[in-house]
């Protein structure tokens, strides 16, 4: 195993990929070795010392692939200084949808509870409902557009984890 971080991320329409790409960058500039790639495309975890893992949570749900990635590297993971974060409120970004949104991650995250990672961090996300398709487009035609993302805050979380796997 090498000295190296993985930022794996699941995104549909990119936003979340936004987000893993500014992560990227902020623990590169740390001085980490980081490969960023989509968590789909992952197939090994053995060139790596630690992993950031990222995906949006649709409905309450957490992407797919992002569940699929625990499943698949559950082995190495419980032995593996991992982060994760979710990109959620996309709305409106009032108290109530930040604590749903929070508390849906939280029980995304209990479905594996061997899954013990150092930080875990819920981020604004983005709605364009000119992205969407059928049906769910039917459903959202009518509520504007929307950009959560505070990127000074993805900084300094991504800089914190940094800092984390740098003192391990």
């Amino acid at each position: 195993m090498t000295n190296k971080v993985l930022v794996a991320y699941a995104s549909k329409y990119g936003s979340t990929q936004e987000v893993a790409e500014a992560i990227a960058k902020i623990m590169r500039e740390k001085g980490l070795d980081v490969n960023l790639q989509q968590a789909s495309q992952v197939r090994s975890l053995e060139e790596y010392s630690a992993v950031v893992l990222g995906a949006p949570l649709y409905l309450y749900r957490w992407h797919k692939y992002a569940i699929r990635f625990l499943n698949r590297h559950e082995k190495v993971l419980k032995s593996m200084p991992a982060a994760v974060f979710a990109v959620g409120p996309s709305f409106n970004g009032d108290e109530k949808e930040w604590l749903e949104t929070r508390d849906q991650f939280r029980k995304e995250l209990a479905k594996f509870p061997w899954f013990k990672p150092i930080e875990s961090e819920v981020m604004g996300g983005k709605f364009d409902p000119a992205n969407l398709s059928f049906p769910i487009k039917y459903f959202l035609k009518d509520l504007p557009a929307a950009d959560l993302r505070d990127w000074d805050a993805i900084a300094a979380w991504a800089a914190e984890v940094a800092d984390k796997l740098q003192d391990r």
